[in-house]
């Protein structure tokens, strides 16, 4: 029993692993159909979800439960919060994954492929420790911690020049020079993500006057623009953790 239970894991891990990095192959190859298919999908697990959580939480909001018993005020409200995180994953994909620079991307895939395993982890220890549930918890609270190391992991990866730097020199030349007169989207978001990585850097410039630089490079993590691609990577992290749980109860019986 013992054996099989070790067996068990160490499959399930290795399933973890395999299905972090395809997440993260398929962001990277087929950036479009993965903000689509990341859209759809949040939109669907999210709108129960949503509408669950108001008709617990509709007490905290309004003080009574007359909005708690049918009417469509609630499921309404779930609906569109859906959507609207559904079409905020959407966009928050396209500005990460769709751009020109191929060896950019590559290593923005491997920090986006540990940040959701770090979010299957996660979610896998208060599951066991205090019985959370991956979708709730997973879809509502881990966005930000995972929107905060995969910054973080971008980051260091800029400090290190494993992404290169960009100057705002960089930036006017690209945009006078190399950006045609209708650019793609591709185009259009690397340009971004050259202005982002130009700002973090501009932050911890003028931060650093003020404060050590380490403390500037933090500040600058916490409010970067990548941090928006933790609801996505936690959308994912919630759906394998409880993929993983639903095959780990049976086997437990």
């Amino acid at each position: 029993m013992y054996v099989a239970r070790v067996l068990l894991n160490g499959i399930l891990i290795v399933g973890e692993i395999a299905a972090c990095a395809g997440i993260a192959w398929a962001a990277l190859h087929h950036p479009w159909l993965f903000a689509g298919v990341t859209a759809g999908a949040a939109f669907a697990v999210g709108a129960g979800l949503e509408i669950a959580r108001l008709r617990n939480e509709v007490r905290f909001y309004f003080g009574r439960e007359t909005l708690s018993a049918g009417g469509l005020f609630l499921p309404v409200v779930g609906l569109m919060e859906a959507l609207f995180k559904g079409l905020l994953a959407a966009v928050a994909a396209i500005l990460t994954f769709a751009g020109t620079d191929h060896s950019r991307l590559f290593f923005i895939a491997i920090a986006f492929g540990v940040t959701i395993y770090a979010g299957v982890a996660m979610l896998r220890a208060l599951s066991i420790g205090l019985g959370a549930s991956p979708a709730r918890w997973g879809f509502f609270r881990l966005g930000a911690p995972l929107g905060l190391l995969f910054s973080a992991l971008i980051a260091v990866m800029a400090a290190y020049q494993v992404i290169p730097p960009t100057s705002v020199g960089q930036i006017g030349w690209s945009i006078v020079w190399d950006m045609p007169k209708i650019p793609t989207v591709e185009q259009v978001s690397e340009l971004l993500f050259q202005i982002k990585q130009a700002f973090d850097g501009f932050v911890v410039t003028i931060l650093s006057t003020v404060m050590a630089e380490r403390w500037a490079r933090i500040v600058a993590v916490l409010i970067s623009v990548n941090v928006l691609a933790g609801f996505v990577a936690a959308f994912y992290a919630s759906l394998i953790a409880g993929v993983v749980n639903a095959v780990e109860r049976p086997a437990e019986k």
